[in-house]
């Protein structure tokens, strides 16, 4: 929770301190400017809360709300003030701002100042910036701040999508080899027992088949040589 004091009667701060009862009774407090859209105004006896609906946005109108809060805090007589945004850092502090220029009689440059050594991390955005200028233009017909436009941010190279992966190619089975025939081998001859050793070999002649004239002649020669003898 960070609560910032700006003079003895004012102070800055986010939207957290001033839901702590304690210390806005503390600080005496007995008025409250609510610069955010959403964030809840508490009901405290004895404490008045101003809403200044506006977002935190270069194009939000805050400057339509400078004199009227400027007005109401140099009003306030009875306690202290309190303003806050969200952060406390670019509406509340844009605020405070112009009141010190109006009621303070101080240039921009020195509101700035002024606020920044009570709250240091305050940041206003571009838009808010520039109503303050014009603010500061009508009360002193001068600037004292001149505001250098950021470059606008450097494109985010834009990085390529890795190619896709190739694809496994899967190689095509090898072809089956085709049976190939062959020829069923021949049925081996059979092979012949060679003869026993020392056994001769015995040729029977065939007889030859005679007609029966031939008997009958053979007959008749066979008689005529037995009679010779």
């Amino acid at each position: 929770m960070s609560l910032s004091q700006v003079t003895p009667t004012l102070f800055l701060s986010g939207a957290d301190a001033a839901l702590n009862a304690a210390l806005v009774a503390q600080k005496g407090i007995t008025l409250i400017v609510n610069a955010t859209l959403s964030h809840t105004c508490p009901a405290y006896p004895g404490v008045e809360c101003v809403r200044v609906p506006v977002c935190d946005l270069p194009s939000a109108r805050l400057g339509d709300h400078f004199d009227r809060v400027a007005e109401r805090i140099h009003s306030n007589r009875a306690g202290g003030t309190l303003v806050h945004c969200a952060a406390g850092m670019s509406r509340s502090p844009a605020l405070v701002m112009a009141y010190l220029m109006r009621y303070r009689a101080v240039t921009l440059c020195q509101a700035h100042r002024w606020v920044q050594e009570s709250r240091p991390f305050v940041r206003l955005n571009a838009g808010f910036w520039e109503q303050l200028l014009q603010y500061e233009r009508r009360l002193y017909g001068h600037n004292t701040v001149r505001v250098a436009r950021e470059p606008p941010p450097s494109p985010r190279p834009v990085r390529a999508p890795p190619p896709p992966s190739p694809r496994p190619v899967r190689a095509a089975p090898p072809p089956s080899p085709r049976p190939v025939w062959a020829p069923p081998p021949p049925s081996p001859r059979p092979v012949r027992a060679p003869p026993p050793p020392n056994s001769r070999l015995t040729f029977i002649p065939r007889s030859p088949v005679m007609s029966r004239s031939q008997v009958m002649m053979s007959a008749k020669k066979t008689r005529r040589g037995s009679k010779q003898l």
